[in-house]
């Protein structure tokens, strides 16, 4: 297992229109790391959000998809999400935002 800072765990926010609905509930949804745990994620999520307090942590492994240019076939990287939810008592997450 590869040595993960809490800085290199969470790659970038997810931002569609049901992570976007999933907003009201304190859900925040992000692709992390394919090797960080659950508690790597929360860790991240309460060091890089001041005041932000982590009640549980869902992940889900998504596969590559295969992609075909011609007669070569290849298949895409495999990814990780992770819908973080807040308890009621934290503060929202601020690069959500405006969005």
């Amino acid at each position: 297992m590869a040595d993960i800072k809490y800085y290199d765990v969470i790659l970038k926010p997810v931002v569609t229109e049901k992570s976007m609905n999933a907003m009201a509930e304190k859900k925040y949804t992000f692709l992390v790391h394919t090797e960080a745990t659950k508690s790597q994620i929360k860790e991240a999520v309460q060091k890089m959000f001041e005041g932000t307090k982590v009640k549980s942590v869902n992940t889900m492994n998504l596969d590559g998809k295969n992609r075909r240019r011609g007669m070569v076939v290849g298949k895409t990287a495999k990814t990780k999400k992770a819908i973080v939810t807040l308890t009621e008592d934290s503060k929202d997450i601020e690069i959500f935002e405006g969005l």
